[in-house]
């Protein structure tokens, strides 16, 4: 059974039941961002020139955002705040066309998106290494505290992108015939 079709058949149970299936479809999209998300912070420190950095250990300051040599520096703040980015970037694209069927103007939608995206990604970029440090404090390894860092900020942004997806990918009203409107 095609996805359009499940769409369908949820749609004609009543908006309570449309509005859990969309959050299904919602859910199993953050999980495939999710995949990408921890594929990305996992295999890009292995790039030779980003393990260079992580080598260095020298801690990355800059404004808010505080990498200790600990965690990594410079090189986790790259590697952490790539694979957001990316991982929002799939989440745009696949919720506007899978998960809302949403036809709304790209040209507003994704200025809007990117501004709120921004702002979860600075919250990020500021948490991330904090919870990765404390986890460090404890004597948790390196891939535990990142992973486990990660999953804490994906939570924190599966709950607020949510809400903001379902207002900026609204559905389009589907116009009526000509001849019903006489």
């Amino acid at each position: 059974m095609a996805l359009k079709d499940i769409d369908k058949k949820a749609d004609s149970k009543g908006k309570g039941i449309a509005g859990l299936w969309t959050f299904i479809k919602f859910i199993f999209v953050s999980l495939i961002a999710m995949i990408v998300q921890f594929a990305l912070l996992n295999l890009l420190p292995l790039i030779p020139f980003i393990k260079e950095m992580y080598a260095q250990n020298e801690p990355f300051e800059w404004w808010v955002f505080f990498c200790s040599a600990e965690i990594g520096g410079l090189g986790y703040f790259i590697v952490n705040n790539t694979a957001n980015i990316t991982a929002q970037i799939v989440s745009f694209f696949v919720n506007r066309e899978k998960t809302f069927n949403s036809s709304a103007n790209i040209a507003i939608t994704l200025p809007i998106y990117i501004v709120f995206t921004l702002a979860l990604i600075a919250f990020s970029a500021w948490l991330n290494p904090t919870l990765k440090d404390v986890f460090i404090g404890l004597g948790w390894g390196d891939g535990l505290a990142a992973n486990t860092a990660t999953m804490i900020c994906s939570a924190v942004q599966f709950f607020l992108y949510f809400p903001v997806d379902k207002i900026l990918f609204h559905k389009k009203k589907e116009e009526k015939p000509a001849e019903e409107e006489k």
